[in-house]
């Protein structure tokens, strides 16, 4: 039985982030993490050409920024670096291989009763603290749609988690279904690798490039979202025209709005839209079914695919041992 005053669990940037702030305060902490490593879905599970999609300043850990030297966009190698940096500059030091089991908050202590795996050695180990932080983030479990026939389907059928390029994909037809930031950059990337390459885009989507997003971000720090939403549609449709006759349409909620209220980000494009205006990547709606490598659209389109990618992001597993925990 180890006592602790806060147990954090997950050391991807929140948790690192969270310990850090523990460490401003001398208040001691433990922090544990299912996997080998720090970051893992950074280190493990990104593609290659991955940047921040978001602007240095919007994208530093408290207490430490990012060397003067480090580019707007900091590629995935460099961010790797800045969180190992930052681990050493804070002394943290997670408990890898370990995974939290059931945490159960005791009212008459007031303090939390947690049991987790030391998945190396397969023992359980109990905890007891008076804070638990989740920190394990939204992007832990992969979230494969369930498609009609897809048991079916002859070809390779991933997630973007598993994506690393486009050289493997080269002249196959590819599907990539998903239209977030991953989807259309993973798009983009088997285009250029020379992939016949289409995009299922069933929902609207605002498109904007990186310079508009650091321009917006900045504006709200000074002015109503509506108004920086009232530019940046403006601006959106002067760079990009008229989307819907290339089968992506626009909310009707800004941008600005739409991530404050919902959390849905807006698109930033990396060159996707001038491959999809130019034909050379495919837009698609809605699925229908799969059968064998024929894949048919609502539209009444079938079109055979060589693999297909998911970027359909991912769910959350602390949600599953948190509700285990409150069903207790």
């Amino acid at each position: 039985m180890e006592n602790v005053v806060v147990l954090i669990v997950g050391a991807g940037p929140a948790g690192l982030a969270t310990a850090s702030c523990l460490t401003q305060f001398s208040i001691p902490y433990v922090i544990v993490e299912r996997e080998d490593c720090s970051a893992s879905l950074w280190r493990n599970h990104t593609y290659d050409r991955l940047k921040l999609h978001l602007a240095k300043e919007f994208c530093e850990l408290p207490h430490m920024s990012y060397p003067a030297h480090a580019p707007t966009y900091i590629p995935k190698a460099l961010f790797v670096k800045y969180l190992d940096d930052y681990m050493e500059v804070f002394d943290i030091q997670p408990k890898y291989l370990t995974s939290v089991e059931s945490p159960k908050y005791e009212n008459d202590k007031k303090c939390w009763s947690i049991v987790a795996r030391d998945m190396a050695e397969g023992t359980t180990m109990n905890f007891i603290a008076k804070f638990l932080v989740v920190a394990s983030g939204e992007n832990s479990a992969e979230n494969i749609l369930d498609i009609t026939g897809l048991h079916s389907f002859p070809g390779e059928a991933i997630h973007s988690s598993r994506y690393k390029s486009g050289k493997s994909f080269s002249s196959k037809s590819m599907l990539v279904i998903g239209s977030g930031n991953s989807g259309m950059e993973i798009a983009y990337d088997l285009a250029t690798h020379g992939a016949n390459t289409s995009i299922v885009i069933r929902s609207p989507i605002h498109v904007m490039t990186k310079e508009l997003i650091r321009l917006g971000m900045t504006l709200a720090q000074h002015l109503p979202l509506n108004l920086v939403d009232n530019f940046l549609v403006m601006a959106t449709k002067f760079i990009f025209g008229d989307l819907t006759r290339h089968g992506i349409r626009m909310p009707k909620m800004g941008p600005m709005n739409l991530k404050s209220k919902t959390g849905r980000s807006a698109m930033i494009d990396v060159g996707t839209i001038g491959l999809i205006k130019t034909g050379i990547i495919q837009v698609q709606g809605s699925i229908s079914k799969i059968m064998g490598n024929i894949v048919k659209f609502q539209s009444g389109d079938e079109i055979p695919f060589d693999a297909i990618v998911f970027a359909t992001g991912y769910k959350s597993t602390a949600n599953m041992w948190l509700k285990k925990s409150r069903d207790q």
